[in-house]
């Protein structure tokens, strides 16, 4: 696989007052198609922790890539989950992680899937876990309330069911989620189509399209009640996304149209919704438009088409400042949608990930001194240190046998440790996803050898992965 990776030369930008946002990394595969509908390869961007070290997540019109970031001078792409749908058809991906597990869900493709990653083995490897349509083939966009366990799309297409407004689906197993609720009505009004939320301690900020914002008290599902609205506003368009600040009293609300401005809205009393002021990202272009934003401490981090990555000084809730921009996409503006996609500010180490739908990903150097390393408390990738290995060590590359070769019903797996440790046996077929859980637990030091049945597995090639706290290894397996 070709990548390209660029370098500010690359994007001359004339800065005027400001700071322009130091780049680490960018990657860009060209050999990656882009959609039929915007020539986006790229589209979400997220961020994860794993055995103490930094992970993006990047959508592409292919699947999930995974990229190990702790040594922004050594970036390197470490698994990648193909999509249930790929190809030119595919123009939004959406990502939410939980207890080790990254959720993934695709908007067009009507093969599409909820698929459930665990990623607790990072950086050796991943796994699928969950690869359904049953509760969902598509949804546009999902957010988890981790307090809850919680995760809602919106909206989401049911092969029988049809579009539900909202379907709410229960974590408290992640591996395998439960229908908790549908909405189409909320407090007995009819509830428009939600293009996004965000949702925390079971309240949710809920951006309507066409038809406004409105904030929910979802903690009884079966009831939830409306707690306020705002259906008319300065700059009104598209109600988009948005992004609550950290003490909760003031909502950042971006609507997707051409020229419109963020609005800044004050929501400590829900049934007086204010805008106290907008901000935009001082472009001279009529094409400028924010997509994403997330709120992380005192600043506020913008994706927007056609004007890259920006950032506001929020230490002020109600008055922003401009502090910190970088121009991811080059080209002339227009009357589309092209550039930046998504941007996840919540590593521990402060660096920032944003993903531009034409020219890939980037890491930019963080612009917040104040962060230490300190893991946030919201929308914060837990750290899963499931198979830590001391000291950084490099695991031991263990030397298995697998047998009889082609196997027809039962697998023997044979192999020596020499120090006792947890090992995770798992099969997997050849696009990652995991197929039998055979075995996880504590092993002794010496010889083990063990008998799996695998007769009602399909006839093909798979992976017998094996890992432990200092050991790795994966085997090939035929199945006739």
């Amino acid at each position: 696989m070709k990548y390209i990776l660029t370098s500010l030369l690359l994007f001359p930008i004339i800065v005027f007052g400001q700071n322009q946002a130091n780049l680490l990394f960018n990657w860009d595969d060209p050999s990656l198609v882009g959609s039929a509908a915007f020539d986006n390869t790229y589209n979400e961007i997220w961020g994860i922790v794993a055995n103490n070290r930094e992970f993006a997540v990047i959508g592409s019109t292919d699947g999930t890539h995974f990229f190990d970031v702790t040594e922004t001078d050594n970036v390197t792409q470490v698994a990648f989950v193909p999509g249930a749908v790929q190809g030119p058809a595919i123009i939004h991906r959406d990502y939410h992680d939980y207890q080790c597990y990254l959720y993934a869900v695709a908007d067009e493709g009507q093969g599409s899937t909820l698929q459930v990653i665990d990623y607790s083995y990072l950086p050796d490897s991943v796994s699928v876990v969950y690869d359904s349509a049953e509760f969902f083939y598509r949804s546009h966009n999902i957010f988890i309330d981790t307090s809850s366990a919680r995760l809602y799309a919106v909206p989401a297409g049911h092969i029988t069911d049809g579009w539900v407004n909202m379907r709410v689906l229960s974590l408290e197993n992640p591996e395998n989620p439960t229908l908790l609720q549908d909405y189409y009505q909320i407090d007995n009004v009819n509830m428009p189509f939600p293009h996004d939320l965000y949702v925390r301690d079971n309240i949710g900020y809920v951006n309507m399209g066409n038809e406004g914002f409105w904030i929910v008290d979802f903690t009884n599902a079966a009831d939830p009640q409306i707690l306020g609205t705002l259906t008319q506003y300065v700059d009104q368009g598209y109600n988009h996304s948005g992004w609550l600040s950290d003490e909760g009293d003031y909502y950042y609300l971006a609507d997707e149209n051409h020229g419109y401005a963020i609005k800044v809205l004050d929501v400590s009393d829900p049934t007086d919704i204010e805008v106290v002021t907008t901000i935009d990202a001082e472009s001279t272009e009529s094409a400028s438009i924010p997509h994403n934003l997330i709120v992380r401490g005192d600043y506020l981090y913008v994706s927007y088409y056609y004007d890259g990555l920006q950032v506001y000084d929020i230490s002020n809730r109600a008055d922003p400042q401009r502090t910190f921009f970088y121009d991811t996409y080059p080209e002339a503006n227009n009357n589309s949608y092209k550039g930046a996609w998504g941007v996840f500010p919540y590593l521990p180490s402060g660096n920032i990930l944003v993903s531009d739908m034409q020219t890939g990903l980037y890491v930019f150097e963080k612009i917040d001194n104040t962060i230490s390393g300190a893991m946030p408390t919201l929308g914060s990738p837990e750290n899963c240190t499931t198979m830590l290995v001391a000291n950084n060590d490099v695991k031991q590359q263990l030397d298995a046998k697998v047998f009889p070769q082609p196997i027809d019903e039962e697998l023997n797996l044979q192999f020596q440790l020499s120090a006792t440790q947890e090992v995770n046996i798992r099969l997997l077929d050849v696009n990652g996803r995991l197929i039998q859980q055979l075995n996880k637990s504590e092993l002794t030091a010496g010889a083990h050898q063990f008998t799996f049945s695998i007769a009602n597995i399909a006839s093909g090639m798979y992976f017998i992965e094996l890992i432990g706290e200092t050991v790795s290894g994966t085997y090939k397996v035929i199945k006739n």
